[in-house]
């Protein structure tokens, strides 16, 4: 799989600056069961992370919360001094056990969490921050204005959000340009379709979590299945590449701790859908989401 590399996905420019290959990877698998503490197998987790840039992956998406700072403190072992690398990270959200996420907006939180994650990746400045959630308990204006703050400060280059709607894009351009968006979205889950293409209207890059989910669809005789036989390639690597074809702001961010999986991720760049197909499953993916809706 030597010929396999990110470049294959296209680039785009995060914030109109910082040129990444789309396909990026998300750097959550790296912690134990739950995204809590060390992960079991610490040699595989390292060694994925250091076949990243190899595989010419640029883009990679932390968060403070990630075991919690488990994934921070690896990807530091593991890249810095992250030569020709995009670390974004997250903050926003608190730990309270595995699978337990709270989100905390407070301003003084915010700034916490940005000053350690510097340390953590032992960086100067975050090229690309992102608010993990906008906290429901407090105004999103108090948020959004310490994040301001923090960007006028050099602490931070870029901001991003995540979970957000289009509503909250917008009133967070009062304080700052928004430059990703992260958000739930896959071939089956479209509840984020008017976010991405008002992300694509205005050149805003759009970072799909769990792209990979295909459900139903990924069953033998699908739609799904008979694209991924025809062209020689798995379900997930498919519903990558529709991903990938989608939107040209899109960035999705699968992650594993497994070389082989990300090796098999990263082909996905490659596989080029004819419009048949990409219409074919578009077609069957918007029928699971209302299904599920």
């Amino acid at each position: 799989m030597s010929n396999i590399n990110a470049s294959h996905s296209g680039s785009f420019k995060i914030g109109g600056d910082i040129a990444i290959n789309r396909l990026g990877f998300g750097a959550m698998r790296v912690t134990g069961p739950g995204v809590w503490g060390e992960p079991k197998d610490r040699d595989s987790a390292l060694a994925t992370l250091k076949r990243l840039p190899e595989l010419g992956v640029n883009f990679i998406d932390t968060a403070d919360s990630y075991g919690p700072e488990t994934s921070e403190n690896l990807l530091r072992e593991a890249l810095h001094p992250y030569k020709g690398l995009l670390i974004a990270t997250k903050g926003g959200l608190v730990r309270g056990g595995p699978e337990i996420w709270t989100p905390v907006g407070r301003p003084e939180y915010l700034r916490q969490a940005v000053l350690l994650s510097l340390r953590r990746l032992k960086i100067q400045r975050i090229d690309l921050w992102q608010l993990h959630r906008v906290d429901p308990k407090l105004p999103r204006e108090e948020q959004f204005g310490v994040i301001k703050d923090m960007q006028k400060e050099g602490l931070i280059r870029h901001v991003g959000l995540s979970e957000v709607s289009v509503k909250d894009i917008e009133a967070a351009q009062k304080f700052f340009t928004v430059a990703t968006v992260q958000n739930r979205y896959n071939l089956i889950d479209r509840t984020s379709e008017d976010v991405l293409n008002h992300c694509t209207k205005h050149t805003i890059g759009f970072i799909p979590w769990f792209p990979l989910a295909a459900g139903d669809l990924a069953r033998p005789g699908s739609v799904l299945d008979s694209v991924a036989r025809k062209i020689g390639a798995t379900p997930s690597q498919v519903a990558l590449a529709w991903v990938l074809k989608r939107s040209p702001v899109m960035l999705p961010i699968p992650g594993t701790g497994k070389v082989q999986h990300l090796e098999e991720n990263v082909a996905a760049a490659s596989i080029t859908l004819s419009d048949e197909d990409f219409s074919a499953l578009d077609e069957a993916g918007r029928k699971a989401s209302s299904k599920a809706a």
